[in-house]
């Protein structure tokens, strides 16, 4: 007797080998398609790298020509009224067409704005006084004044020597992980987020200000008697970059109080003064000081200076290192490029300082 082979069982092994060849070469396949579209992407995007730098330099240049005519404007003063900071005072409307507008440019268009850092004090030429004004200001607890204040003088001076409640390089190499003190200027004002009284308080850098990734939500931080929630931090007050006088032209309210003869009453005067009729900063009415001398008009200022003649030379009304931001847009492709220049009125352009760019 003949025994008649299995038929159907061997056509379905057959189907099953069949499904898996054709699964492997459809894996295959969208791989090979995802490798080249990463492949196109990438060629794409070194393409748009070279494009929007070049739009990012060009909106840089832009900037220093638009700063460089505010010389032939003003009178040896820089204030919010002028077209580089987007105000309507000045009449170059030339100016006006390229700063805060969109310009188009190749296959791509780019907006310039620019802001003083001399709106702020620069923390590396701050003195004692300033500093634990800044503190005070914040809101920190008059007990940690001392170390915070003497800890960043330590962080900022060449010597391994800490001031009374300072730190140095003994206190920062037992810290885990450990590092130095930088013992020289402070590049960024981050920095700060490294030095002792801060780097246990981080709101007290950030302020009101930090980035969603920094927040804590109020709730958070009390209910559990942590840190205070700051309205002010030391990145409102301080920058970098400056040449160390405060131009009362262009500094906020909170910035000007670093001097302790200036209270909020007094800030607001100041303000409010250089902000003429209306009193909104960069409109057609703005009277801007035209010297540091004529701060003394604004009431209750001219006895306060006197109590402090030697921080009278940290107050000037012109401007000299600018933040420019470049924002490029390539397709649907955007990024924003920072750069500092330094440009004092009269003076010749120095070149960019710094240049930077995150994608957004």
């Amino acid at each position: 007797m003949t025994t008649q082979p299995q038929r159907p069982c061997q056509h379905g092994i057959a189907l099953i080998m069949v499904l898996m060849v054709v699964t492997v070469l459809a894996v295959l396949a969208g791989g090979f398609a995802y490798s080249m579209k990463v492949e196109t992407r990438l060629a794409q995007n070194a393409t748009w790298d070279a494009d929007m730098e070049w739009l990012a330099r060009g909106g840089i240049e832009v900037a220093k020509w638009a700063l460089n005519q505010r010389g032939q404007m003003s009178g040896g003063f820089d204030f919010l009224g002028q077209a580089w900071a987007g105000g309507r005072t000045e009449t170059n409307e030339l100016v006006s067409q390229y700063i805060g507008q969109w310009v188009p440019l190749g296959n791509g268009e780019y907006r310039v704005t620019i802001e003083d850092l001399d709106r702020k004090m620069n923390i590396n030429m701050a003195n004692d006084v300033i500093l634990r004004q800044a503190v005070s200001l914040i809101g920190a607890d008059a007990s940690v004044t001392p170390t915070i204040v003497n800890s960043i003088l330590d962080w900022i001076d060449p010597d391994d020597n800490p001031g009374p409640g300072g730190a140095e390089k003994d206190f920062y190499s037992k810290l885990d992980p450990p590092y130095l003190p930088k013992n020289g200027r402070i590049d960024d004002l981050s920095e700060l987020l490294l030095i002792n009284g801060i780097r246990e308080s981080p709101g007290m850098y950030w302020g009101s200000g930090a980035p969603p990734t920094h927040r804590v939500s109020r709730s958070a931080r009390q209910g559990h008697f942590e840190e205070p929630v700051y309205a002010v931090g030391f990145r409102d007050l301080f920058c970098t970059l400056s040449v160390g006088r405060l131009n009362i032209n262009t500094a906020s309210p909170i910035a000007m109080q670093v001097f302790p003869f200036i209270d909020e009453h007094i800030a607001e005067a100041i303000r409010t003064r250089r902000a003429g009729p209306d009193g909104q900063d960069g409109t057609e009415d703005d009277f801007p000081f035209r010297n540091p001398a004529e701060l003394a008009q604004v009431p209750g200022v001219g006895e306060a200076l006197a109590q402090f003649p030697q921080l009278q030379q940290m107050i000037g009304v012109q401007s000299s290192v600018f933040e420019v931001k470049v924002q490029t847009r390539i397709g649907r492709h955007a990024r924003t490029y920072t750069a500092y220049i330094r440009k004092a009125p009269g003076a010749a352009l120095t070149p960019t300082l710094n240049l930077i760019w995150q994608d957004r």
